[in-house]
């Protein structure tokens, strides 16, 4: 699959459950997988996307429905995102998951395989989910190894209700902890799993070799929650075995990710990382880690925060996941302003790493869709955003983009006392057959500078042309010399942004 391989790949994300219920709406009656057309496959592989990712596919059970359906602060949630929802509407988190087999409700694994297919026809690969650090309250496992999970005692239920539940085993009635990380209560729909016992890190295992017989690669969430130290952190002693074995402390993922390798070698993992994790995953072997600081630095309208975080060393760079949202933030399209959301899709998606596209982000929809919901609010299209989408995405799709290389540049001042220069973010791609130029004032006023554009490629007897792909393919013409002895001089109005192709004549 040759897209696939691109050094920038593209993925696209689909919530599952939206989209099939809207499909089977559109049909009058219920919709699987095999029901998404082959003209919506077409869209996604003529957008330029190597992946698609649709989230949620696995089997949930019914206990945790009752918990989406009675959580009183989940239930606020709904009628928030969709006022009109009704119990049939909540369907469970997919985060809960009982089995890794696909929801009977999507058409089960003959139905993932054919998508597989359809999708690989078009040089599309499939990423699924895997959730490493908790099963749903209904797991198998919960009955026939609860020494899977991180036990508790009745004393830590009467004290922390919240973060432990009693449930029925093989050895009768036992405390188990729900999952969490170590800064929020427990998941109520969830139990947590034991990193430290050998048997489940095997079981957690065949489980990724299962996953990875069905699909192209996997997004891990939260997956710095079963690093060692996290574990410690969050757990402590209780999480050691019960059985009498020694604790196991070395690292899940290198090894996991290595076996998984061995059978089958392009297989890629994706990783939801925090808390400046995101280089040590990557250690670990995963090909992309989220890039959230990157969000939260264009969501402050941060030019020097943006590009301090853009000196970083430039394989985690190619190894960053960038995005402007996702299913677990808000909406781009409610949280920037409308120039500010163009210059940050432009600043972030056009950099090295794996871009990430939010179903709905390009057509500008504001509300968030809840996951343990199977319907959103229907919005109507942005046409203007969905106009500028088009023009990024095919932005993205140039080679020097997927496959170039990427250098940032050093904007300079246009004029003693003018501190503009500072709101500018500049970098340049080059490719084999072609050269590119971003800039993107991110900024609130007008700025002016320089871009150096002197790297021993333009020739000072030439005239260059710049054919700004963003703006209605607009031209600019320049001597090379000039280029070269100072820069190209930008003279753009708030949160405007430009991508030059340049060419020499």
């Amino acid at each position: 699959m040759g897209k696939t391989r691109a050094k920038h790949p593209a993925l696209y994300q689909i919530n599952t459950r939206a989209w099939l219920h809207e499909r089977g709406t559109a049909l009058g009656r219920p919709a699987s997988l095999d029901d998404i057309p082959d003209t919506e496959l077409d869209r996604i592989a003529a957008e330029g996307f190597d992946w698609v990712w649709p989230l949620g596919v696995w089997q949930t059970g019914e206990a945790g429905r009752q918990v989406s359906l009675h959580e009183p602060s989940w239930r606020h949630e709904y009628s928030e995102v969709l006022p009109d929802f009704t119990d049939a509407d909540v369907c469970g988190s997919p985060f809960a998951v009982r089995d890794y087999v696909v929801s009977r409700d999507f058409g089960g694994p003959r139905e993932l395989a054919r998508l597989r297919e359809r999708l690989a026809a078009r040089g599309v690969g499939l990423v699924l989910d895997f959730v490493p650090n908790h099963t749903g309250l209904d797991h198998p496992w919960v009955r026939t190894h609860p020494e899977f999970y991180v036990a508790g005692t009745d004393e830590d239920q009467a004290r922390e209700p919240g973060n432990y539940a009693r449930v029925e085993t093989r050895d009768g009635a036992r405390v188990l902890a729900h999952g969490r990380d170590p800064y929020f209560p427990g998941w109520p729909d969830t139990l947590q799993l034991n990193y430290r016992h050998p048997g489940l890190r095997a079981a957690m295992l065949d489980v990724l070799h299962g996953i990875a017989a069905q699909c192209d690669g996997v997004r891990c969430d939260m997956a710095m929650l079963v690093l060692p130290d996290i574990v410690q952190r969050t757990w402590g002693a209780r999480s050691c075995p019960g059985d009498g074995s020694a604790p196991v402390d070395a690292s899940f993922w290198s090894g996991a990710i290595a076996a998984v390798r061995e059978r089958h070698p392009e297989f890629v993992f994706i990783a939801e990382a925090y808390w400046d994790l995101e280089w040590r995953l990557q250690q670990e072997g995963f090909d992309h880690t989220y890039d959230k600081r990157l969000y939260d630095r264009l969501r402050a309208e941060d030019a020097s925060a943006v590009l301090g975080h853009l000196r970083a060393d430039a394989e985690y760079q190619r190894r960053s996941m960038r995005f402007l949202e996702n299913h677990d933030e808000p909406r781009a399209a409610a949280t920037f302003a409308p120039g500010v959301h163009e210059a940050a899709a432009v600043v972030g998606l056009l950099l090295p790493g794996l871009r990430l596209i939010h179903d709905g982000q390009v057509t500008g929809r504001r509300l968030r869709a809840s996951n343990h919901l199977r319907r959103r609010t229907p919005e109507p299209i942005d046409r203007e955003l969905e106009a500028f989408y088009h023009r990024l995405l095919a932005c993205m799709q140039r080679p020097e983009v997927r496959d170039g290389h990427w250098e940032l540049l050093r904007p300079t001042p246009a004029w003693d006392g003018n501190p503009t220069w500072q709101q500018f973010i500049a970098y340049r791609w080059n490719g084999p057959e072609g050269r590119l130029v971003v800039a993107v004032n991110y900024g609130a006023q007008r700025g002016q500078c320089y871009v150096p554009l002197a790297d021993g490629s333009l020739r000072r007897d030439s005239t260059v042309r710049l054919h700004d792909l963003l703006h209605a393919r607009a031209t600019y013409e320049r001597p090379g010399a000039e280029l070269a002895q100072r820069g190209l001089y930008l003279d753009v109005p708030a949160w405007r942004s430009h991508v030059f192709e340049v060419v020499e004549a």
